[in-house]
């Protein structure tokens, strides 16, 4: 816990809010006089007050003391006020359509200079009826011609530093002219949906609960099919009214559920007509679902709207981490925060049968390789005894302390190969982060290939990289973490390590590379196959989330480090961002919504799952943080760019999947737009444990995996692929992609760059002042003939790449091998290709033909042995020029 500030910034703090307490007193006090010699407007003689006591919600609120509620509870002593930002709403419900005559708001110290008196019939599309940016405060009676459900005060300026406050919010009018659609609380709007399939990526399941009456989901053209939205907390519900296409179904079912699995009927039908159902039910659950078992058409099932209303609950019933439930409002600001889904799961130890529920995600997860299924595990602070928790495909296991220390897992987190006869060069997309392991032998297990991070963990024993057997492996990466004893890599072909202390490292097969690591071995490449740096020129590490002091989830930010050496913590410096700063995104969410969230001001917290997205996802507000959980997968639609960030300071990426779809994109990632001239020296962006792949799961192509056209970037461990293998086909015209990593701005520098496969360069440098700490790559094994790879006069695509014009550069333990089982006889002229000038330098390279599939005739330019035969044997070069 931090300690409370102390000092001129804590006099400060106090000063301020003494003030804020008396000159609210004194305006109270003046307000309560004047009113004493000022009557009301008569215009409220004639009028009804329809607000008070009616259901109200707000973009945000100051704290706990000062609820939406309290602007509609009659008591002039009680207070909504907002946080302080532009802009914020406050919205209250009526019940009915009723006509609107005036507005009366009550400020308190904290007013809204410019704001708009709003009117919606459903509350997502809304009309003005009195605009001002001239507010003054005080006590406003605004007169009004308009009529609605729903009443709101939109403020875009506020008129102090504060947020926006009010002691009362009344509407007047008269009732009538219309009636509530259902009885109850609009409980689903905004909440999250998901569906047994959709028909396309324009109609997704979110459209059915967006509140907008022109978007639709639409499932397949099978029976049965559903459609289901989880309120958040267990509600009462009363009715449901579904708004049909022309694609309705005839026989469905409405069913409740409390955990997502087990079902109720409440309704069911095999009459049904289509067009605007409303269905007075009785039940209650978490979950709510349109079960369809008939089609009336020979298309799927389509809903405009599934509406559910009721009264809500007291969360009871199967959550997920106990945060406040997102609000969203289409018209207005998004609310921040919210649930992290049914795929997080979060333990503490009390929680009965930890192990049994790791091994239910494990027997799904253990050889999914490209399933949809994600999973984030989440440890609580505290001890855990006996646990073996195996890690299989897409699921990232955390500590939710602030240290590694606060989560003791006295037992083991294991990867290992069973699932593929020992071999554990396909043991990707899996994580573990910011714990402490006791492994019950001594030695814990991590038999992992690429996108496998092993982060700020604490092994109070050795670690152990090969699987059991002793079989291939092709890793990896570790980062700020402490190992007490000593590290077996043993039959893994290429390591990293940065930022970390280790008691010992056993052995090396080509390429071991260490920077800012107490305890690594020394210098020895190519015999020992080590490069040795002793600090890490810039490092930031990857953002990660925890319990704050009051147990609340929030997200940690390190700071940048210069010339690192060793772990960051305890006591990492940074910055905490609670997660009511956070849209916490779910599958089914469109781009649009993710964008307008960002565009507010949020960050963003991608929940395990797939995200099909129909336009980039826009970053591009400085210092914006974007993180995954359980390896959170975004998928572009239709060619688009997957995410592009502006050219701003310090927005970190950190912990997602980027999957590339069937239509060409561009760049799956674009970090700045081309021709980006700034610098972010003192700020840069860190793109951390983002992965990109083109194939292998889906149809899938692209131009460029990732663009980095930013200044001072720092690229923190990536894997981009494009796929050999996969569930999906593959292959040299089938899943497609030029380039892996294309780099056009300055200074540059990539801690752990994994790039495979790619049919022309993998990597393109063009940026001035680029470093590389650590390359593994393979080319691509699907090049059909000579004629497919050659280069002008030269014969293959280097690996890596760095233009003629570029007159700075410098890497460190570099490798490329190939494997050209189309056509072995396929001759690569060099792995890299660079400027010979003596600003630009490579240190430790190297070269290797698979038994021989393909060879390479130099290491680098003309420079370096060439391969030959089948026996596998690296050709280096230690320093270049």
């Amino acid at each position: 816990m931090l300690a409370p500030p102390t000092g001129t910034a804590a006099l400060r703090t106090s000063v301020l809010s003494n003030r804020r307490k008396t000159a609210a007193a004194v305006i109270t006090a003046l307000i309560a006089s004047l009113l004493l010699f000022v009557p009301m407007r008569s215009a409220h003689a004639a009028d009804t007050l329809l607000s008070q006591g009616k259901t109200v919600t707000a973009s945000s609120t100051e704290n706990a003391g000062t609820p939406a509620s309290a602007a509609v509870d009659g008591n002039t002593g009680t207070r909504w006020s907002s946080a302080a930002a532009d802009p914020q709403w406050l919205q209250v419900d009526l019940g009915a359509t009723d006509t609107i005559s005036s507005v009366t708001l009550n400020w308190e110290t904290a007013y809204g200079k410019a704001f708009k008196i709003q009117t919606s019939a459903d509350g997502s599309n809304w009309t003005d009826v009195y605009s001002t940016t001239t507010g003054t405060g005080g006590v406003q009676t605004v007169s009004v011609n308009g009529s609605g459900r729903f009443v709101r005060m939109y403020g875009t300026a506020r008129g102090t530093q504060y947020g926006y406050s009010l002691w009362e919010f009344q509407v007047y009018g008269s009732t009538g002219g219309g009636t509530p659609p259902a009885a109850g609380t609009l409980l689903s709007q905004g909440k999250t949906a998901t569906a047994s399939s959709t028909e396309n990526a324009g109609t997704p399941a979110s459209a059915a609960v967006d509140g907008n009456t022109g978007t639709r989901w639409s499932s397949a053209a099978a029976d049965p099919q559903w459609l289901q939205v989880d309120l958040g907390a267990t509600d009462t519900i009363s009715s449901v009214a579904l708004n049909w296409e022309a694609a309705y179904g005839t026989a469905f079912k409405i069913q409740t559920s409390a955990d997502g699995s087990n079902w109720t009927d409440i309704y069911s039908t095999t009459t049904g007509t289509g067009g605007n159902q409303t269905l007075t039910v009785s039940g209650s659950g978490r979950y709510v679902r349109m079960y369809g078992t008939t089609r009336a058409t020979g298309y799927g099932y389509s809903l405009w709207e599934f509406q559910v209303f009721g009264t809500a609950g007291d969360g009871g019933g199967p959550t997920t981490p106990p945060t406040t439930p997102p609000t969203t409002d289409p018209g207005g600001p998004i609310q921040g925060g919210g649930d992290l889904g049914s795929n997080v799961k979060v333990f503490d130890p009390s929680t009965p049968n930890i192990q049994g529920q790791l091994d239910q995600i494990f027997q799904q997860q253990e050889s999914n390789q490209f399933g949809d299924a994600r999973y984030q595990v989440f440890f609580k602070p505290g001890t855990y005894n006996g646990l073996n928790d195996q890690v299989g495909f897409y699921t990232s296991v955390s500590g939710l302390g602030k240290n590694p220390d606060d989560v003791q897992i006295n037992g083991d987190i294991t990867v290992d190969a069973g699932w593929f006869n020992g071999n554990a060069t396909q043991n990707f997309w899996r994580s573990v982060e910011n714990l402490a392991i006791k492994p019950v032998s001594g030695d814990d297990r991590w038999a992992v290939a690429q996108a496998a991070p092993f982060r700020r963990i604490h092994v109070e024993g050795g670690l152990n990289l090969a699987p059991n057997g002793y079989g291939w492996a092709s890793g990896g990466y570790i980062a700020d973490s402490k190992i007490d004893g000593t590290v077996g890599p043993y039959s893994q072909q290429q390591w990293y390590t940065r930022d970390s202390s280790i008691q010992g490292w056993t052995n090396g097969v080509w390429n071991m590379v260490f920077s800012g690591v107490q305890g690594a071995p020394a210098q020895g490449f190519p015999n020992p196959v080590y490069t040795t740096l002793n600090t890490t020129p810039e490092s930031r590490e990857k953002p990660y989330m925890y319990l704050d002091g009051s147990g609340n989830y929030a997200v940690f930010v390190p700071n940048l480090r210069t010339n690192a050496s060793g772990v960051s913590w305890p006591n990492t410096p940074g910055t905490s961002i609670p997660l009511s700063q956070f849209y916490v995104a779910k599958p089914g969410v469109s781009a649009a919504t993710i964008n307008a969230a960002l565009a507010q001001g949020l960050n963003l917290v991608f929940t395990p799952g797939i995200y099909h997205v129909d336009q980039p996802i826009n970053v591009t507000r400085a210092n914006t943080v974007v993180l995954g959980l359980g390896y959170a997968t975004i998928v572009p639609d239709n060619g688009v760019d997957a995410m592009k960030v502006s050219d701003v300071d310090g927005v970190r990426l950190a912990g997602f999947l980027i999957d590339a779809g069937a239509g060409n994109s561009p760049q799956l990632l674009q970090v700045g737009a081309q021709g980006s001239t700034a610098s972010h020296a003192a700020n840069p962006t860190t793109v951390q444990d983002v992965f990109a792949r083109v194939g292998g799961a889906r149809a899938a192509q692209a131009q460029t995996a990732f663009e980095i056209n930013s200044n001072d970037v720092i690229i923190d461990h990536t894997w981009i692929w494009r796929a050999d293998h996969g569930s999906a086909p593959t292959g040299w015209t089938v899943n497609p992609a030029d380039i892996g990593l294309k780099v056009n701005g300055n200074n540059v520098l990539a801690t752990g760059l994994f790039v495979e496969h790619f049919k022309k360069y993998d990597v393109e440098w063009h940026g001035q002042g680029g470093r590389t700490i650590f390359f593994q790559n393979e080319k691509a094994y699907d090049a059909p003939n000579q004629a497919a790879v050659q280069n002008g006069s030269i014969r293959g695509f280097a690996a890596y790449k760095v233009d003629d014009n570029v007159t700075t550069h410098e890497g460190w333990g570099l490798g490329s091998y190939c494997n050209y089982t189309a056509d072995p006889s396929i001759i690569q002229d060099h792995g890299f290709e660079a400027p010979t000038t003596a600003g630009v330098k490579f240190h430790d390279l190297l070269v290797v033909s698979l038994g021989g599939m393909g060879q390479y005739a130099h290491v680098i330019n003309n420079t370096g042995p060439g391969t030959s035969g089948t026996g596998t044997t690296p050709s280096t070069v230690t320093s270049y020029p």
